[in-house]
């Protein structure tokens, strides 16, 4: 009824104001633009298990999702505390577990080398100056905010010479360069690609390790099924909905782990270590 009452004000007030080869242009645009936000109404109430046709196929190319998320972005201020979606007290207690986690994976025999690491979705840094410049030779980041990436060569100061490159791309539409790197480190920013999206981009960064290479996906997990957040437009993803796009993607989990130390009340945040498996060569 609300919908119908909407398209019924829009069309009265086309009809008097514009002439009515526009009436049908500026009507298919209302209806391509209120459906949407009614398919995103609908999925936070009903209590949907797997939303695959969000994820997947209903947003697999939809530009308004990946646009929000640009949009939203635009917003955050390029500090830790915008990084940190204003839980900076928490900052500290990420960082700390992913150094152990790292350290159990890089640098003995069969392990990941020490040389080059992309941190993605990097924003102005956090991760590559805590958590990769102190064990890596050289590091990359790629975000698709640019003023996220000038804010990041003031916030490495004195580690900068070691910051080979600043790539300036969504996920989407980044490919790693060939066996490049040692660890690829993905945070905090996997739910704003679809499922095709996020396989295509594991596909992707394989190519990009080198020898003993690994993926670090370190994420919002949700609790069953797949949760929308509208106002960010990302999506959280459960663990069996990870670990289905990760085989799919030909990788294997090394090591999963639940990060300690969080608020009971914040969405429960997971740290999966993935190498390629040779099977799938």
């Amino acid at each position: 009824m609300g919908a119908h009452l909407a398209f019924k004000s829009r069309w009265h007030k086309t009809d008097e104001e514009l002439c009515r080869h526009s009436m049908s242009f500026i009507l298919h645009k209302a209806i391509r633009n209120d459906f949407f936000q009614s398919y995103l109404y609908l999925l936070e109430r009903l209590p949907l298990v797997k939303l695959y046709a969000l994820t997947s196929e209903m947003i697999n190319g939809e530009m308004q999702f990946y646009a929000r998320a640009k949009h939203f972005y635009r917003e955050v201020p390029a500090t830790e505390e915008g990084m940190m979606g204003d839980y900076i007290e928490l900052s500290n207690t990420d960082i700390v577990s992913s150094r152990e986690f790292l350290r159990k994976l890089v640098g003995g025999a069969g392990k990941a080398g020490t040389d080059c690491a992309l941190d993605c979705g990097s924003g102005i840094g956090r991760v590559s100056k805590y958590v990769l410049l102190p064990v890596f030779k050289r590091v990359e980041l790629v975000d698709m905010m640019e003023n996220f990436l000038r804010e990041a060569q003031n916030y490495l100061q004195g580690m900068g010479d070691r910051v080979e490159m600043y790539y300036c791309y969504s996920l989407k539409e980044f490919t790693p360069p060939l066996r490049k790197y040692d660890v690829i480190w993905i945070q905090w920013v996997s739910g704003y690609l679809t499922d095709k999206d996020l396989l295509e981009f594991f596909i992707r960064c394989q190519n990009g390790l080198k020898e003993n290479g690994i993926i670090v996906l370190k994420d919002n997990v949700a609790r069953e099924g797949c949760v929308l957040d509208p106002m960010d437009s990302s999506v959280i993803r459960d663990l069996h909905i990870l670990r289905n796009l990760i085989e799919k993607s030909g990788l294997t989990i090394l090591q999963a782990e639940r990060q300690e130390g969080f608020p009971e009340q914040c969405v429960p945040v997971w740290t999966l270590a993935m190498k390629k498996d040779l099977g799938c060569s």
